[in-house]
């Protein structure tokens, strides 16, 4: 059953060195305040998951905290085609502040990974991959042979996170979760990993029904933090919009390691004083 935890108690008891990290959220609800608390710890050498690598991979790869990055899709939204990740492309270019390798897959093809973890299958299928050369160069991508049509079909390794990270609008006191609005894989990703942090706008007595809403069961998620504000500057449904000027800020910050290691020492700063 989860627990409901500090959020910089639980980010330090199930994120840890070396580990394979997924910090999901489609557009919305991406766990910021999470991934800040990920810098503040200084951890090292994770291999960061995540759909659409968007700022808050930037500021996790500018930090020196990753090792490896596997995802589909990587810009700042707002900008988008122009929007650059300046902290990836020099980690990709220059290995500053440490290399950086990478392993990109399409849309589908991580959300069939996704899907296979919560599952509990060792693979995913898609057609997307037919003519590619992804299976020559991907360790987690191959083709196996349908026993009933005798299609070939690409299969994609499933991917089962050390620990999944994502924000949603409430939990009860019991940490069991409800999440709304822009959908992407969070369900999947705390179903397929092994720990799974849950980060919370408020925490309520009881879960009231609310349309097109996703319930996580508490039996399915380790710990659940109360962090209002924790998916700024995305957006949350029903609590806040995306602040697209904080986004066009964050183009000009990266630009430039000077300006960007001053924001990071007031990341870190921020840690400090509220300890």
């Amino acid at each position: 059953m989860a627990t409901i935890v500090p959020l910089s108690d639980a980010v330090a008891d199930l994120v840890r060195d070396g580990d394979e990290v997924a910090l999901e959220g489609n557009s919305a609800l991406i766990p910021f305040a999470a991934a800040h608390e990920v810098i503040r710890l200084r951890r090292r050498d994770l291999t960061l998951v995540r759909m659409s690598p968007d700022l808050v991979y930037d500021q996790l790869v500018g930090a020196g905290c990753a090792r490896k990055l596997v995802f589909s899709w990587a810009a700042n939204p707002v900008l988008g085609v122009a929007g650059s990740l300046h902290r990836l492309q020099d980690a990709l270019v220059d290995g500053w502040p440490a290399p950086l390798e990478i392993e990109e897959h399409s849309h589908a093809g991580m959300a069939a990974r996704y899907v296979a973890g919560a599952s509990g299958l060792p693979f995913g299928m898609l057609r997307g991959y037919a003519g590619t050369d992804l299976p020559q160069y991907t360790a987690s991508v191959a083709t196996v042979r349908c026993p009933f049509t005798g299609e070939e079909l690409d299969a994609v390794s499933a991917l089962n996170p050390d620990v999944a990270i994502v924000h949603a609008q409430r939990a009860d006191k019991s940490g069991n979760v409800q999440f709304r609005g822009a959908g992407g894989m969070q369900k999947e990703a705390v179903l397929a990993a092994r720990r799974s942090l849950v980060t919370v706008e408020e925490i309520v007595d009881e879960l009231s029904p609310v349309p097109d809403a996703t319930v996580l069961p508490s039996f399915a998620i380790t710990a659940v933090a109360h962090a209002p504000g924790g998916a700024a500057p995305s957006a949350v449904d029903g609590f806040y919009d995306r602040d697209d000027d904080a986004y066009r800020a964050w183009d000009e910050i990266s630009r430039d390691r000077t300006r960007f290691n001053l924001w990071l020492e007031g990341i870190r700063a921020e840690g400090t004083d509220t300890a």
